[in-house]
């Protein structure tokens, strides 16, 4: 009987790991084609059947090379660690990680950090396997990488600043809904922000969300130079500093009024 219960126990155990890995690569493929797919028919409709030659001094193919690039740094920013603690702050749940000796934001970015390590170091070894037969730079590549990586960390701050609304708010939820629309539409993902109109460039360009997609891919294209990288690669650590200011700031005065009356 013992045996057969821990061939059970095997079984199911091995079960479950694989259900995961399923889950885990279709989430995956989902989330990085569907924003794809939506810009190739986008182009297809604009240069075939529009006639359109040029779109903001963009070429068909040009276009079709940022989707395909961009692809690559998409799954790097995101995630719903920002859900997670405004659920936890709703339940009262954070009592259970206040006693701990590591401050309950930093433990939950670094409790789901490998996943997106994970990813970066598959996207990553796509993108320079592609470079064998493309003219993308095995070097550029790998510096996007690394700025993607910071607009991870950006990202979770800001998203972080944010929840902390469920402090005062219980229902923020829909507040952190409408921060990843925002951020989907102004971080490169659905669509080149070259493609905004110049009145409005100062939208994207004044917050920190083009680092996250539109950064990385233009530079891995070699549309920045070596100099705009590092520029932006500065910009990038300042909003490190400004994000670790607001994480203080809202957990520090949210933390004050938390009453522990969940669960």
């Amino acid at each position: 009987m013992k045996l057969e219960w821990r061939l059970a126990a095997l079984k199911n155990g091995f079960q479950d790991a694989t259900a995961y890995r399923i889950e885990f690569v279709l989430e995956f493929l989902g989330a990085a084609l569907v924003p794809a797919a939506i810009q190739w028919v986008l182009w297809y409709a604009l240069f075939t059947i529009g006639g359109a030659t040029e779109i903001a001094g963009m070429t068909h193919a040009e276009l079709i090379h940022y989707t395909l690039v961009s692809i690559l740094f998409t799954q790097i920013r995101g995630g719903d660690l920002d859900f997670e603690l405004g659920e936890m702050i709703r339940s009262g749940q954070l009592s259970n990680y206040l006693l701990r000796p590591v401050g309950v934001v930093e433990f939950i970015f670094l409790r789901g950090l490998a996943p997106k390590l994970f990813i970066a170091g598959f996207c990553l070894a796509l993108g320079l396997l592609l470079s064998f037969f493309t003219e993308l730079s095995p070097f550029r590549l790998v510096a996007s990488m690394g700025l993607a990586l910071l607009g991870n960390i950006i990202y979770y701050q800001l998203s972080a600043s944010l929840a902390a609304a469920a402090f005062v708010w219980e229902e923020a939820y829909s507040l952190l809904m409408v921060k990843n629309m925002v951020v989907n539409l102004l971080s490169g993902e659905l669509i080149p922000l070259n493609l905004f109109p110049a009145s409005l460039s100062w939208v994207w360009q004044s917050a920190p969300f083009y680092l996250f997609v539109f950064g990385p891919t233009q530079y891995a294209l070699g549309r920045w130079s070596h100099e705009q990288f590092l520029t932006q690669l500065g910009i990038a650590c300042l909003w490190l500093v400004v994000g670790s200011g607001l994480v203080r700031l809202t957990w520090g005065l949210g933390i004050r009024r938390y009453l522990s009356l969940g669960g």
